[in-house]
């Protein structure tokens, strides 16, 4: 899985349905999170992302250091859906996704992420996946991180001790 995460102000993420644009999720402090699902992600690979998210200490203490979490800060989460973040641009013009999984392979790992992280008391919202939508948000710092699960055999440990948390 990838992640790329914003620290923001506010966000919210609004459709276009039936002839009209609708918000269908909205949070303040928090995160943004742009959520890839590559062809071969596991439940492991949700649960390694979603522990490591709420644990980031990216918010400022009273030194104005980096040092609080996002569940420290009672921060939400709107977690949106991009098959785009495995585009391939290696070669010609056009991005290839050969590594993104599959719709309802993806979704089901993106639903399972984001249950995932509001079991680590982190209000979710949710873009509306697989559709278009347009995401605003208010970048806070600003500060943006993008996260990768591990993929070698050394990091499946990792994994493997991230699931008995």
């Amino acid at each position: 899985m990838r992640a790329v995460i914003q620290r923001v102000s506010c966000a919210h993420v609004t459709v276009f349905e039936d002839g009209q644009l609708r918000e269908t999720a909205r949070i303040g402090r928090g995160f943004l999170i742009l959520l890839g699902v590559r062809t071969d992600d596991t439940e492991q690979d949700a649960r390694w992302l979603a522990e490591k998210i709420a644990a980031l200490r990216v918010f400022e203490d009273a030194d104005g250091k980096l040092n609080l979490s996002l569940t420290d800060v009672s921060g939400s989460a709107l977690v949106v859906s991009n098959f785009t973040l495995y585009g391939d641009c290696r070669k010609g013009r056009r991005p290839g996704f050969s590594q993104a999984a599959a719709g309802s392979e993806a979704r089901a790992l993106y639903e399972c992420f984001g249950r995932l992280l509001a079991d680590r008391d982190v209000p979710v919202q949710y873009g509306a996946f697989g559709a278009t939508m347009q995401v605003a948000l208010e970048n806070d710092g600003p500060v943006t991180l993008v996260i990768d699960t591990p993929r070698t055999q050394t990091d499946s440990a990792r994994l493997d001790k991230a699931s008995e948390i």
